[in-house]
């Protein structure tokens, strides 16, 4: 019998494939508005990305590139608030035009992990605008206990903050509950969490070192579309390139 009782969600990258055509392009179209001159390319966002949050990713460019070299820390903070509200807003557009598709078998294993009576919840360092124009938006149907994103709390992934919020939010033990990760940092976020964890891949995440995950995949697969690859798993697990809640159970049973 499983005592599994709740599965856990990051956002980008896992819900959605939003890096590459997704905030990189909206970065890269605020920048513009703004009148600047630089550009974030594939490679330089894939390096980007090992710093959890768009404004702290910002801060980290712009004092790596010298640009605003005369700034004190409160109006560089300033700056940074105003750029990621026009990158957001940029961004949800983006996701309500529908140009952004869910990854594949995600809402189908939302939707299985529902049927078992299982809770669900979000963890992600997106903002909280964008987290919620995809979980209440584009997953409405999906019964979301929880939505925990942005400035909820002080130190992003790799940090566990998120993780053991969403542990004190639901009362659960870390090993009655799984969380569905795609990168280094969300991963080490969730091993340091206790939690058992699933890593889906992309193409800035491919080839991160992702041992600490239980269970990596190319993606959760979906039996009439697209089927996943699995990269590795800590024990035997039959997978027909579809991933489903009943095989998590089974695989994380005690």
């Amino acid at each position: 019998m499983s005592n599994i009782k709740a599965i856990f969600f990051d956002q980008d990258g896992v819900i959605i494939d939003t890096e590459k055509d997704g905030h990189r392009v909206a970065f890269n179209e605020m920048f513009k508005a703004f009148g600047y001159d630089f550009q974030w390319d594939v490679d330089k966002y894939h390096q980007l990305l090992q710093i959890s949050g768009g404004k702290e990713r910002m801060r980290h460019y712009f004092r790596e590139e010298g640009i605003f070299p005369d700034f004190t820390d409160e109006e560089e903070t300033d700056l940074l608030l105003k750029l990621h509200k026009q990158k957001t807003e940029i961004f949800v557009n983006l996701i309500e035009s529908g140009k952004l598709p869910l990854r594949t078998g995600v809402k189908r294993l939302m939707i299985e992990a529902m049927d078992k009576g299982l809770t669900l919840g979000v963890c992600t360092t997106a903002n909280e605008r964008s987290a919620n124009a995809i979980a209440r938006g584009m997953l409405h149907d999906i019964a979301f206990e929880f939505v925990l994103a942005g400035d909820v709390v002080s130190k992003k992934k790799p940090d566990p903050e998120i993780y053991l919020l969403a542990l004190k939010k639901t009362g659960l033990n870390p090993k009655e509950c799984i969380v569905i990760e795609d990168s280094r940092n969300g991963v080490l976020a969730a091993k340091k969490a206790g939690m058992h964890i699933v890593a889906t891949t992309n193409i800035y995440t491919e080839d991160e070192d992702l041992s600490e995950a239980d269970i990596v995949v190319t993606s959760l697969g979906d039996p009439e579309g697209k089927k996943g690859i699995l990269k590795r798993a800590d024990k035997q697990l039959e997978f027909n390139g579809v991933l489903t809640i009943e095989q998590l159970l089974k695989y994380f049973s005690t």
